[in-house]
């Protein structure tokens, strides 16, 4: 541990070294005169409470001196809720960097005052995005920490509610919080996420929480099935609280991480809790069934044009008069790289635009690939189906991922016919059945394996809230 020295003025140019105040603008040292003492504050220009520091400086100044030492300067002379002694320079530079404000005095010795009197830029708590509702709650995560974990401490008022503050990256030093309930959360689950933040090897975390995801999940990058689940919403993360899970925190980040997870999880959404259970359950429901179209509706129908024989009549129509001039694989494979184009495109439009272009342009490129010849409508039709019907859940990762196995079993069912397409379905299972959530805990497939009645119904059927006897 380094520490400052016991004379003042080797103090005072040793921050200005380290801290680098004469190359940097925004970092602010001021100097006051207590009597016949001595003060020196440094802070961030734009992370300080310009009040709160202009009130207590004027109070220092008032007064006749700093008194014998820190210790007496602080329980004497500091008027603020967040304050604390401080001996390890290290510790000093890191609390200065993220925002608090470090005061030294000629009667300190080797200690310093450190005032967490810090503000932090940040956008109003609106409601997500991706994870809109109809009925109930209308805020959300933002990128400062503290925000974040004010808004789940306002709906859990329970002293076993944990927030425990890990420092990662080597440069960024970013804040990060492991955040669960003592007695409910598996305390194996938790010690082993511990140790896995503690253990993070990196420079920083610029991309916040994916950063963070991508430090923890170190194996099977081969298998796109998403290992952590995230959410942007107060309520859905203390309600994941009260069911045992742990959240993961990351500063500059808005996306709060659940574990563990499993595939069931992604099929809930906050709507299904803000509707009566049967309404909930009919919308659980449908989301289920469709999501689970746009896996198989496509490979399927390409197996039976594939084999028409196998075609009742009264089905017949789904097979087309006319293949087009390419093949169908050709035509499948175009059309799913032209929906992620247009997808890119519309994220690189201006908002005033983006919703007309994407339209005009989907039924323009669609319209005039029919007409030369190079698509049938068949295809553009189901893949509109499988496009829009992406949307019934949140997460891109899974979204991405059932998009994979997609393409992997059109493609061995061109190769293969029914025997690819059976093998296709059988190592999606696979890829499912062996994948892993961060940190252990449950399966990937829990509940169906191990098989837990009581959880499976709950996740097919939204319940009644339960009477607490």
């Amino acid at each position: 541990m380094r520490r400052l020295s016991e004379f003042y003025v080797e103090n005072v140019a040793q921050l200005d070294r380290l801290l680098r105040v004469n190359e940097n603008f925004d970092i602010i040292k001021k100097t006051l005169t207590v009597g016949q003492d001595e003060l020196t504050l440094y802070y961030v220009d734009g992370f300080i409470k310009d009040a709160v520091m202009q009130k207590m400086m004027v109070y220092f100044i008032s007064l006749k001196g700093t008194g014998s030492s820190a210790r007496e300067f602080i329980n004497s002379h500091v008027p603020y809720v967040e304050s604390d002694l401080q001996e390890d320079l290290d510790a000093m530079l890191l609390m200065v960097l993220s925002g608090a404000a470090l005061i030294i005095g000629s009667s300190f010795g080797a200690q310093a005052v450190i005032v967490d009197a810090r503000t932090y830029p940040a956008r109003s708590t609106e409601e997500p995005q991706n994870d809109r509702v109809m009925n109930g709650a209308r805020d959300g995560f933002v990128e400062t920490l503290i925000f974040n974990t004010a808004l789940i401490r306002r709906r859990i008022r329970d002293s076993s509610l944990t927030m425990s503050y890990i420092n990662v990256g080597s440069s960024s030093k970013t804040d990060v919080v492991l955040c669960y309930m003592e007695g409910r959360a598996d305390p194996k689950l938790v010690e082993s996420l511990r140790e896995r933040l503690t253990n993070v090897r990196t420079e920083s975390l610029t991309m916040g929480a994916e950063s963070l995801k991508e430090c923890l999940i170190r194996s099977r990058w081969y298998n796109p099935f998403p290992k952590i689940r995230v959410t942007e919403r107060p309520d859905s993360a203390a309600a994941h609280l009260y069911e045992g899970n742990v959240l993961i925190l990351c500063d500059n980040s808005p996306q709060v991480m659940i574990l563990p997870t499993t595939i069931f999880d992604f099929m809930q959404e906050t709507n299904d809790f803000y509707f009566p259970p049967l309404t909930g359950s009919y919308i659980r429901a449908v989301r289920h069934i469709v999501f689970f179209l746009t896996l198989f509706l496509m490979p399927t129908w390409f197996l039976l044009v594939q084999n028409p024989a196998w075609v009742p009549d009264w089905l017949s129509f789904i097979i087309p008069d006319e293949y087009g001039k390419i093949p169908i694989i050709a035509q499948i494979l175009l059309v799913e790289f032209m929906v992620d184009g247009l997808r890119m495109a519309s994220m690189n439009t201006p908002d005033i635009l983006s919703n007309s272009l994407s339209v005009v342009g989907g039924l323009i490129l669609g319209d005039f690939a029919v007409s030369i010849g190079w698509l049938i409508p068949e295809v553009i039709l189901y893949m509109a189906f499988v496009s829009i019907a992406n949307f019934t859940q949140a997460s891109y990762e899974l979204g991405y991922a059932f998009k994979f196995m997609r393409i992997l079993l059109v493609v061995l069912t061109a190769l293969f016919n029914i025997w690819g397409f059976a093998g296709g379905v059988l190592l999606i299972g696979v890829l499912i059945a062996t994948n892993k959530s961060v940190g252990g805990g449950r399966g990937y497939l829990y509940p169906l394996i191990p098989f837990n009645g009581k959880a499976m119904y709950s996740l097919i059927f939204r319940r009644k809230k339960p009477d607490v006897k």
